[in-house]
């Protein structure tokens, strides 16, 4: 889940496929969004942006995020960064970042980002593989 607050002060987020460490030092990571996303724009002009690994439990977080057009935030429990990124309570993993590099790759624009802040906890992480949730079992 990628988050982020707009220039307006309004916040925005959407579920993501992909989400990808880059470099250990600095510590990179990067996400794709496609041109076609709605808000796109915010994250284009935004200085930081955060993405959030969702527990097993925050699937209905996750669909809201990838079908709601609006209010996504509703609801939902979310706590401000020091660098102002709305972080989803509850995630498994949270990875606030400076906006490094946008980079255009074909229907998508790339999302490099500088760690600046990471925080983790246990538990079992929300998984999507064939277009479906599915559970890790031992």
């Amino acid at each position: 889940m990628a988050t982020v607050r707009a220039p307006d002060g309004s916040l925005h987020g959407l579920t993501v496929s992909s989400f990808t460490p880059v470099s250990i030092e600095p510590p990179l990571i990067l996400v794709c969004i496609d041109h076609g996303c709605t808000f796109l724009h915010h994250f284009r002009a935004c200085s930081y942006f955060a993405v959030n690994v969702l527990a097993e439990s925050q699937r209905d977080i996750s669909v809201t995020f990838a079908c709601k057009d609006e209010g996504r935030f509703e609801g939902v429990q979310w706590s401000e960064s020091p660098k102002g990124v709305p972080l989803l309570q509850g995630s498994l993993a949270t990875f606030e970042c400076q906006l490094a590099a946008v980079i255009e790759a074909g229907d998508h624009a790339i999302f490099l980002g500088e760690v600046v802040n990471a925080e983790y906890q246990g538990g079992n992480p929300l998984l999507y593989f064939n277009r479906e949730y599915r559970a890790l079992r031992p």
